[in-house]
């Protein structure tokens, strides 16, 4: 090693020390700033706390099976608004606003409305066993059928009457 090059090593050495001292000292520095201020902040500012406490409540309260779950509640989540799905009245308002979105497309083998070669089958089967697949839900080779389409909500007739309807577009 020539004296240049020894030269150059501990003057860089000395360099690199000096800046990882540097920045230690200054995250010390920081650290000890901030442990002060913040802590002070954080403890004594009401919205901080009443954040603080929302961010950290349970998002649920769990039924268990055999316990009084009287008191339990399905509360919105603040700031969160409910949505709201309109309820059909008739079959072809219950095909327009949940039927559609499957049976329009051919979405998860739905057969298409209108469509009496994908019908005819269904059809013949009879209409009680149409109105079970959609009231209980279906899964066959040809696709799925989701209980009353998904909607839970809806009443039995309601689905009885849309299934009438999408008869009638495949004959």
């Amino acid at each position: 090693m020539s004296k240049n090059d020894s030269h150059f090593f501990n003057i860089f050495s000395l360099v690199l020390g000096i800046l990882i001292v540097t920045a230690i000292l200054l995250f010390a520095l920081s650290r000890s700033v901030g442990q002060n201020t913040q802590l002070t902040y954080l403890a004594n500012d009401p919205r901080n706390v009443q954040k603080v406490a929302e961010r950290i409540q349970s998002p649920a309260r769990i039924a268990v099976a055999g316990n009084d779950n009287t008191s339990l509640t399905i509360a919105a989540i603040a700031g969160a608004p409910m949505p709201v799905l309109a309820v059909p009245t008739d079959g072809i308002s219950t095909y327009e606003a949940v039927c559609s979105v499957c049976h329009d497309a051919g979405i998860g083998g739905a057969p298409k409305s209108g469509s009496k070669e994908l019908w005819s089958p269904r059809i013949a089967q009879g209409k009680a066993t149409l109105y079970q697949h959609a009231l209980l839900g279906y899964q066959g080779k040809d696709g799925v059928m989701p209980a009353k389409g998904g909607r839970a909500d809806l009443s039995d007739e309601l689905i009885k009457s849309a299934i009438d309807h999408m008869v009638k577009l495949a004959q």
